[in-house]
């Protein structure tokens, strides 16, 4: 048994001194506890509410102490966790989940997280991971064949689309020779994660120009070649394009096939954001209604929204897998021995990180486990609760709609017909309708201001949710709505 000697001089036992280390059968019982309580949290889901918070100071009082010197039971960690910090969150998966973009996870997907986190994959060169590294190729593949790239696409797995957007930009501004007056174009309804992304890899906040949207909140196209050949005439290189495939704030659709035709004729870089969108095309409606897509130099993807994985696990994909290569390819001498995975793919070599989660396992695993025909139904069952809730705003005598139903999103607003209110009499009461739906409601629902109108927004897209959930939540939006109205009087 190998010793090493101690301060006082005395031997000691290494093993004796791992003091991080525990006993299989208390390794088990955690493991056990930690998967009930996570099975529980899902089958209660539903009744309770979609949300709850506290103030920091609240919890500031109950969190902050010193760590302990000598541990504790670790079911009372466990324990104390699920009692005072996981409860408040906005629970993303709860079935009246509808603000911002939720997000539904599978349980293979959460045991995949869980394995991949036990083996301590760092998914970043051959040499360290193949195994990791190939599976994450099989997932990329599956990628590119739902979206109809061509077969030298490639990509990665990235935490999100905000560091996809930002690897894409980097790329696309290598491509174009790395231009000292660069320039990227965007919608007014893009996310603002493009913005940060251009500023990050270079390109100056002044030099990023925000194209408005038309009536359809699309990407108003004379717009864009307006401003790109003035952009040109004052000696600004465009670098690139940037398309909604599914808007956050109304999962509008640009107008892909022009925006495709526009940068191949001016040689310029169309990245696409389809962070939540893009899964759509695995259905039928989807595949329709994101036509063009597979023309795009870049396409984000974050597959912890639509694909129904836990955080994170966002992905990047080009048209032609070398060009990220070529922005991202480095030699630094400490993974000099990954020469071993020699005309191997590196995915260090392909973004931003070099230690990097196994996320490609929990997709593998989750699309293993149900198979694609039950995802295709999940997603497009989403499209059809959207279209199903723009009607029933149709139809009521006190909503409107202000966005209609596009790839699980609709945006709509208290306004019934006779009051003829004024725009900031509106705003102000759909903002106490937000507000009354925040506390006293089960449901949780965000809003958007498409064209400057202050609305209600819903994204469906949760696996979980039913017709009754919607229904429900738009029947109390009506009951504040009324409210509301008529203190306003």
């Amino acid at each position: 048994m190998s010793q090493r000697v101690s301060k006082g001089g005395a031997p000691m036992d290494e093993k004796a001194a791992n003091g991080l280390q525990m006993p299989p059968e208390v390794m088990l019982d955690l493991a056990r506890k930690a998967a009930e309580l996570l099975v529980d949290r899902t089958h209660s889901l539903p009744g309770e509410g979609a949300w709850d918070g506290e103030f920091r100071e609240g919890l500031k009082e109950v969190l902050l102490e010193v760590p302990s010197e000598r541990g504790r039971p670790g079911d009372e960690v466990i324990e104390y966790a699920a009692r005072e910090i996981l409860p408040y969150t906005l629970r993303l998966d709860h079935p009246r989940s509808f603000g911002f973009i939720s997000s539904a996870p599978t349980w293979p997907g959460v045991l995949a997280d869980f394995i991949a986190a036990g083996y301590n994959v760092n998914a970043c060169t051959w040499l360290v991971a193949s195994g990791p590294s190939q599976l994450e190729l099989v997932v990329i593949e599956w990628f590119r064949r739902w979206l109809g790239y061509p077969e030298n696409a490639g990509g990665l797995f990235t935490s999100g689309g905000s560091a996809a957007s930002l690897d894409a930009f980097v790329a696309a501004r290598e491509a174009a020779g790395h231009p000292r007056h660069a320039t990227v174009y965007m919608s007014d309804q893009s996310h603002t994660a493009f913005f940060r992304a251009a500023i990050i890899a270079g390109i100056r906040r002044e030099n990023v120009r925000i194209i408005p949207s038309d009536d359809r909140f699309r990407l108003d196209m004379a717009a864009l070649r307006r401003k790109v050949a003035e952009d040109r005439s004052s000696g600004y290189a465009p670098v690139a394009i940037c398309a909604n495939a599914g808007a956050s704030s109304t999962g509008a659709i640009d107008p892909l096939p022009e925006m495709a035709d526009y940068c191949e004729a001016e040689n310029i870089w169309l990245h696409v954001d389809a962070a939540y969108g893009g899964f759509a095309v695995v259905c039928d409606e989807g595949k329709a209604l994101l036509r063009g897509i597979e023309r795009a130099d870049s396409i984000g993807l974050d597959a912890h929204k639509w694909l129904f994985q836990p955080y994170e696990a966002g992905c990047l994909l080009v048209k032609d897998a070398d060009t990220l290569e070529k922005a991202f390819g480095v030699h630094h001498d400490v993974l000099q021995d990954t020469v071993w995975g020699a005309n191997h793919p590196n995915f260090s070599d392909r973004g931003l990180q070099l230690s990097r989660s196994f996320r490609a396992l929990k997709v593998w695993m989750s699309v293993q486990t149900f198979g694609m025909a039950a995802f295709r139904d999940a997603i497009a069952m989403g499209i059809r609760l959207a279209a199903r809730a723009q009607e029933y705003v149709e139809a009521s005598s006190i909503l409107e709609v202000v966005s209609p139903a596009s790839l699980g999103v609709v945006c709509f607003r208290v306004n019934p017909a006779e009051t003829r209110a004024s725009e900031e009499t509106l705003e102000k009461i759909n903002r106490k309708v937000l507000a009354q739906m925040f506390w006293d409601d089960p449901a949780f629902i965000s809003s958007a201001s498409p064209q400057g109108s202050f609305s209600l927004r819903l994204c469906i897209i949760n696996h979980n949710t039913q017709w009754s959930d919607v229904e429900e939540t738009l029947k109390a939006v009506e009951r504040f709505g009324a409210d509301a109205v008529h203190s306003a009087d």
